[in-house]
Order: structure tokens, then sequence, then C-alpha cells
């Protein structure tokens, strides 16, 4: 599943998509818990340990893997955020000036 969309707009089925891609041998339990507990992307996001148990995720080994994802998946959405901001910013100083105010001094 490519990561084009941000993580926070996944569906329950986008989100579904992913485990089954991530944790192909470990499926079942867990796709059947996303369905049931209607986990998106954004939920998937804060999920934390205790509810990886909740989740039907009981070896600790299986959890430390899912929540480094996880953290991949935080870290990357962190970063599209930011560059969101950067991109707004940059949109709104370039608006107001004229290509001539634009030019660097070096």
């Amino acid at each position: 599943m490519g990561l084009s969309k941000r993580v926070s707009s996944w569906t329950v089925e986008e989100v579904s998509e992913w485990v089954r891609e991530q944790y192909p041998a470990d499926m079942g339990a867990l796709h059947t818990a996303i369905v049931t507990h209607a986990i998106s992307g954004r939920a998937l996001l804060r999920l934390k340990d205790h509810h990886l148990e909740l989740l039907g995720v009981e070896a600790e080994e299986q959890q430390q893997e899912i929540l480094q994802d996880l953290l991949l998946l935080r870290v990357r959405e962190e970063i599209n955020e930011l560059s969101d901001i950067c991109s707004d910013c940059f949109l709104s100083v370039t608006e107001n000036k004229s290509p001539e105010e634009m030019q660097l001094n070096f």
C-alpha cells in the first residue's frame, strides 16, 4: 500500500490493508479487531501497547514491532504536516511580494 494518502485520513479498510501487508502471518485476530472496533487511520496513530493487548496482540515482541511501525507512521504524518505548514507560510509570503522583492541576495 502506498503512503500517498495521509495516515490520519485512512479508512478502516485502508488500515486493514496496511496491517495485512505489514503482518500477513498475524492478520486474523488483528483484522477482526480492526473491523470490530472501526480502527481508522486517526485511531491507528493513537494506539499504545495496552490498546494492542485489548486488540488481541499479546506477544510482547509483536507489540514492539507494531509500535515501532506505528512510530514511523506518526513521524511521516508529522513531516507531512510540517511540510504543509512551511508551504502555506511560503505561499502567503510570496503572494504578497513582487518578483523583484522575491529575488534572493547572496
